[in-house]
């Protein structure tokens, strides 16, 4: 019994210090993905692409909690909240997005606002450009790590970086049955750490280029089929790719799997409880020698739609 608790003792050990390794990495020079990811992005283009405020022609809210690397010591957790609404009679969108996303000692704070402007042609085809701006508030708690050396100067001061203005843009095409994006979602790359020691200690935001599509089959007249695909591009880090593929039934189930390429897989289902109201779950596991730490990632999401001028909410919507 002591062997298999030197064993998990062990374990924990390791992982946390993988942990204050990421956040020393991303408190340094930067080569890491600095935005979060969600497994349910289908459900989520708000935090990335301007270009989707309005596009649901409603009013309509979503609030995402992912929680990454469950039992995993200062493992990341985000808290996501947006709202959007097309401005009537017009072929403009308004959106908000809040984003809260933290990694051990490192937190970000986002709050945007998004604008889009929607070219509207036959056969409900649709071309919206948005822009999207707003302030993060970084900060990293570098004084709590344990460190080899205690005199480092790396560590020897917090980041509080309480302002950090950006600006970016996204293209949304979509139909009834599709869709295709392309977003910036930040184009000013911010200071977010300076050093007087040594110009290898300068961290700035990086910027991230999303691409996404999707497309929903009719299987039969119960079953739809909706594959879609997500990738990330960011300087100097690995390419993230998002795959998922899910089926709806009844235009009020769906059950899928997502794979993220060289990360993790997974299973997910969305409810779409009434016409307003949507509910999603999603739950992933690593599938590199870090799953041995943790016990897989959860996020949950809800959203609601409101009508004011119809009553209505057109159901289902596919994205």
């Amino acid at each position: 019994m002591k062997n298999k608790n030197d064993i998990v003792q062990l374990s924990h050990l390791v992982a946390r210090l993988f942990l204050v390794i990421a956040s020393v990495f991303l408190a340094g020079k930067s080569y890491a993905q600095q935005d979060p990811m969600y497994t349910q992005y289908m459900e989520n283009m708000m935090a990335v692409n301007p270009a989707y405020a309005g596009s649901r022609d409603v009013l309509s809210l979503m609030a995402v909690s992912r929680d990454q690397w469950v039992t995993m010591a200062d493992a990341p957790d985000t808290r996501t909240f947006a709202l959007h609404s097309p401005i009537t009679n017009t072929n403009m969108g308004l959106g908000l997005s809040f984003i809260y996303d933290r990694i051990g000692p490192i937190r970000q704070t986002g709050l945007y606002f998004d604008y889009s402007y929607t070219l509207r042609f036959s056969n409900r085809r649709n071309l919206a450009l948005g822009l999207k701006a707003g302030v993060n508030f970084y900060e990293a708690g570098l004084t709590d790590l344990l460190t080899v050396d205690p005199d480092d100067p790396v560590f020897a001061n917090d980041i509080n970086r309480n302002f950090l203005p950006n600006f970016g843009v996204g293209a949304f095409y979509h139909t009834d049955r599709y869709y295709i994006g392309l977003a910036i979602p930040k184009l000013i790359k911010n200071a977010i750490n300076k050093n007087d020691f040594s110009v290898e200690h300068l961290n700035r935001e990086e910027i991230h280029l999303f691409f996404m599509a999707g497309y929903v089959f009719d299987v039969n007249r119960i079953v739809k089929f909706k594959p879609s695909v997500l990738t990330r591009i960011v300087s100097n880090s690995p390419m993230s790719f998002d795959i998922n593929g899910t089926f709806m039934f009844y235009d009020r189930l769906w059950l899928g799997a997502m794979f993220r390429m060289g990360d993790s897989f997974g299973g997910l289902f969305h409810v779409q409880v009434t016409d307003q109201l949507k509910i999603g779950y999603s739950y992933d596991l690593p599938i590199s020698r870090l799953g041995y730490y943790n016990k897989g990632t959860h996020e949950v999401m809800v959203s609601l739609d409101f009508d004011f001028k119809r009553g209505r909410v057109r159901s289902p919507r596919y994205f």
